[in-house]
């Protein structure tokens, strides 16, 4: 059955609309599968100045070479951008559950020439990523969406090479959006959850305004 098309979709080039109206023409188009739209949702308003995303990526200080997944990579806002910090010998899987995003990636790896990057089309409880192949799994406003955390992470482990990482970012309900969708997780109930699935809490940043940035590793001792 073929997805329903919404106005936005079908419109690019329409009057605009009022906030309300843009926003309930946004969750019609999300529920719809507007590829278009889906990304505009992930990217959001004015994202760079909030999102800090050079200083994200300098902040978890990845070596040229690492392999690094970046679940839930929408339009690949983060991947691309870790696949600059592993450099050629690295390897970024950009993961999605979405077909339509999974279809952008791969276009854009195709336009933008990024040998480095690789798409995956996930199950909602699995990654699918390479065994014991990651140095880094880095999360960003993906973590509200995962239905029982714990389970999931604790089964991500085999993915992790021993001493790996897992970067977590996400909403701290400052911002109007995400209160009204719910889409938020407090800081204590990431850690709570993570350290039930055997990781530790490497450190914390503080500079995204809208968001929490936590970092697990999985200690080097620990069996997956």
């Amino acid at each position: 059955m073929a997805k329903m098309e919404t106005p936005l979709c079908r419109n690019r080039h329409a009057a605009p609309l009022s906030g309300l109206a843009t926003f309930v023409l946004l969750l019609v188009a999300l529920s719809a599968g507007c590829a278009d739209l889906k990304r505009f949702s992930y990217e959001g308003f004015n994202r760079d100045s909030w999102q800090k995303p050079e200083e994200v990526v300098r902040s978890l200080a990845i070596q040229p070479g690492e392999n690094v997944a970046d679940l839930g990579a929408g339009g690949g806002y983060f991947a691309f951008r870790l696949s600059r910090a592993v450099g050629p010998s690295g390897k970024v899987y950009a993961v999605d559950v979405d077909q339509g995003m999974i279809q952008y990636l791969r276009k854009r790896i195709l336009d933008e020439g990024d040998q480095n990057v690789a798409v995956v089309l996930a199950q909602y409880d699995d990654p699918l990523l390479p065994e014991s192949g990651l140095d880094l799994i880095f999360v960003c406003n993906t973590y509200h969406h995962i239905k029982d955390r714990t389970t999931y992470f604790k089964r991500a482990r085999r993915y992790l090479r021993r001493g790996g990482r897992v970067a977590i970012i996400d909403f701290n309900g400052k911002g109007w959006f995400e209160r009204i969708l719910g889409h938020i997780v407090p800081a204590d109930v990431i850690r709570s959850e993570m350290e039930s699935a055997g990781y530790r809490l490497e450190g914390e940043h503080g500079f995204l305004p809208r968001q929490h940035f936590l970092i697990f590793s999985m200690p080097a001792d620990s069996q997956a």
